[in-house]
């Protein structure tokens, strides 16, 4: 089955989270995704309090930059998300805006450099290891979670450029693609992850592809995506318009692309947020595999 999610914009106040994240879950749709973009609001706390507000809702958090956050505090908190609710936190990590990361005193020299230590002390802190590094960036001695999940946790990596896209395949469980990726941007991105994979020695087992759609519904959605793609700096004719059978289609091309999730990203001015997700699962969801 198609893997079906929604965001919730951070240009919401945080106090809309409780009534959205309970429409998500009310809905049956499969994943509710959150933003830690600056400066609007925090990706651990939004998470852990829409999982507290919830029963079986999954939630995402796409994405934490690593330039802001010391990576035993994003062990930390992504290892408490998963013991206190199991099965149903996905923690993705990567570069961040880097005029952003750059406002805050935060910005690396080498960020790809900074990601590659970030995802392997991580990865092996959630593993329950004991690290001593002296990286770049990544300084650990003799570090350990007193907590660390009781059960694997895969971490993933948003990526764009094809350096990024070969160290999420190399050092990554799985990939978040924005959404300005077409399906022939998903075919090129699991191609290149796939070969970072492949000069890892990581062949076995699988690596989840996440892609967001930008899509709009109703009147004026034309020009809202259009708004919105100008103000990522993102190609033109990115997203999707139209009526259920219009999103269904799009979300069918990238899942036969190679995505194993599409996440539903409504207009930055969406009018509706809970009507989003009400057309989102009663009326796209019946459409899909």
């Amino acid at each position: 089955m198609t893997g079906l999610g929604v965001v919730f914009r951070p240009q919401l106040p945080p106090e809309r989270l409780r009534a959205f994240a309970r429409t998500v879950e009310g809905s049956g749709l499969d994943e509710l995704w959150l933003w830690e973009d600056c400066f609007l609001e925090g990706g651990v706390s939004t998470a852990a309090a829409a999982l507290a507000w919830t029963e079986r809702l999954r939630v995402g958090v796409g994405l934490l930059p690593v330039p802001l956050r010391n990576v035993a505090v994003t062990a930390m908190e992504t290892a408490a998300l998963h013991r206190m609710f199991p099965g149903r936190a996905s923690v993705v990590v990567g570069h961040g805006v880097q005029d952003w990361m750059g406002q805050v005193g935060a910005r690396a020299a080498s960020p790809l450099t900074l990601l590659a230590e970030h995802l392997d002390a991580l990865r092996g802190l959630l593993r329950g290891e004991k690290l001593t590094a002296r990286g770049r960036y990544v300084t650990l001695d003799g570090v350990a979670l007193d907590w660390p999940p009781s059960q694997p946790v895969p971490v993933l990596t948003g990526a764009t450029g094809p350096r990024t896209l070969r160290l999420s395949g190399a050092k990554a469980d799985g990939t978040l693609l924005t959404c300005a990726t077409s399906p022939d941007g998903v075919r090129r991105a699991r191609r290149l992850i796939e070969e970072g994979r492949a000069q890892a020695g990581r062949d076995a087992g699988p690596h989840r592809v996440v892609v967001y759609l930008l899509a709009a519904t109703g009147a004026g959605a034309a020009e809202r995506v259009r708004a919105d793609l100008a103000a990522e700096g993102a190609q033109p004719g990115a997203g999707v318009t139209g009526d259920a059978a219009a999103v269904a289609d799009a979300v069918r091309r990238l899942t036969e692309a190679g995505a194993d999730t599409v996440v539903l990203q409504p207009t930055s001015n969406e009018p509706d947020p809970e009507g989003f997700v009400r057309f989102a699962a009663d009326r796209v969801r019946p459409l899909l595999p």
